[in-house]
């Protein structure tokens, strides 16, 4: 497959209510789409890396650049036998996942539609249905916070995870058990805290978490592990984890119990899928993380999190928790049964909204 021509498309998005994390809030989200024609077709992918350097070192802009400057001039002579063919193309530029990822995404629905197959089943999924739950931000206060995660319950979100930072931990964690009680619950740190916070953090066992997600430095391995020998509460790993080899790593050493997996983070859908492997083979479970995508990334995400060992609940949540309306249509919906159905059509399994893009585009540029 030779690709014929490359779109970028930037998005600025508002969102239905602000989202605040332990590096602060949103309340619009940026992302990049990626769209990729070939063989008279075209598929899509995004790039969720945001407008600040915050969760990532990466941003919209970077990912622009890199994309336009070094990854399509790649593409421009490369015969594609498969997107999985991606990273060991793109491996010369080091760094910038979230841009590669984004450029091999719109492969893999570009191929599946090519195939007329879902994308689902052509990456190797076995489900029809995943589980989910919701990503909490920090709330103005606490009365805010128990309206908010009573009103995720009712729509049938299977798990509840809340952000938290130092100041809004241990009160917050008890206030939700003491009002929702024995509800599958984890915090999520953003790496709020430092090793030197170990007794702090040690009281966060008293909560019945399901797991505390990434408590200290984004590019920790070792300080995770000496906290995992102390804590009976799993840690589980997210901005830590940039490839499979980080994953072996962390794994080896003890550092983790959980992994989560973000296709963007990580480098692409083919990364994603060998960490996903490894996991497996080593007995560890892992979950689908989010980065407020589009519809886009979500439709990416769903397949992902329909391989066999995504055993526990996501962040893959509905459009309507982030967007009044969402670029592609369908919109992603949750099921009465706390679940989101895996799309069977062609690709991603739904229609780009072309209105809703003009709409809520401030750049586009044709790179190949």
């Amino acid at each position: 497959m030779r690709i014929s021509g490359l779109e970028i498309i930037h998005l600025r998005l508002p969102l239905v209510s602000p989202f605040e994390t332990s590096f602060g809030a949103v309340r619009e989200t940026e992302t990049l789409l990626v769209r990729a024609e070939a063989e008279g077709r075209e598929g899509w992918g995004e790039c969720p890396a945001s407008a600040a350097p915050s969760y990532s070192s990466e941003t919209v802009h970077t990912a622009r650049y890199i994309i336009t400057e070094f990854l399509a001039p790649l593409l421009r002579d490369a015969d594609i036998a498969s997107p999985a063919d991606l990273p060991a193309l793109f491996r010369r530029i080091r760094g910038h996942n979230m841009a590669k990822g984004g450029v091999e995404m719109a492969l893999w629905d570009l191929t599946a539609k090519i195939k007329n197959v879902s994308l689902s089943r052509l990456i190797g999924g076995s489900r029809s249905e995943i589980p989910t739950g919701v990503s909490i931000g920090i709330q103005p206060t606490p009365d805010d916070l128990l309206r908010t995660i009573e009103g995720a319950l009712a729509k049938g979100y299977r798990r509840i995870k809340l952000k938290i930072k130092p100041g809004w931990d241990t009160a917050i964690l008890e206030t939700v058990r003491r009002r929702f009680g024995a509800i599958p619950l984890m915090a999520d740190a953003n790496a709020a805290y430092t090793l030197e916070q170990t007794d702090h953090l040690m009281q966060l066992d008293r909560f019945d978490l399901m797991m505390l997600e990434q408590p200290l430095d984004e590019d920790d391995i070792v300080d995770h592990r000496l906290l995992q020998e102390k804590m009976k509460t799993p840690l589980c790993l997210d901005e830590s984890i940039k490839s499979p080899e980080d994953g072996r790593r962390a794994l080896d050493l003890g550092s983790c119990r959980i992994v989560n997996i973000k296709q963007a983070r990580v480098g692409g859908t083919s990364r994603a899928i060998r960490l996903h492997d490894l996991c497996r083979d080593r007995g560890v479970p892992v979950w689908c993380g989010g980065l407020l995508e589009s519809g886009v990334g979500r439709l990416h995400n769903i397949a992902l999190a329909s391989l066999e060992n995504f055993t526990l609940p996501g962040d893959i949540s509905a459009s309507e928790r982030y967007y009044q309306e969402d670029i592609v249509d369908p919109p992603v919906r949750l099921t009465d049964r706390g679940t989101i159905l895996v799309p069977d059509g062609a690709g991603i399994g739904a229609t780009i909204r072309v209105d809703m893009v003009e709409r809520y585009c401030v750049g586009r540029s044709d790179v190949l």
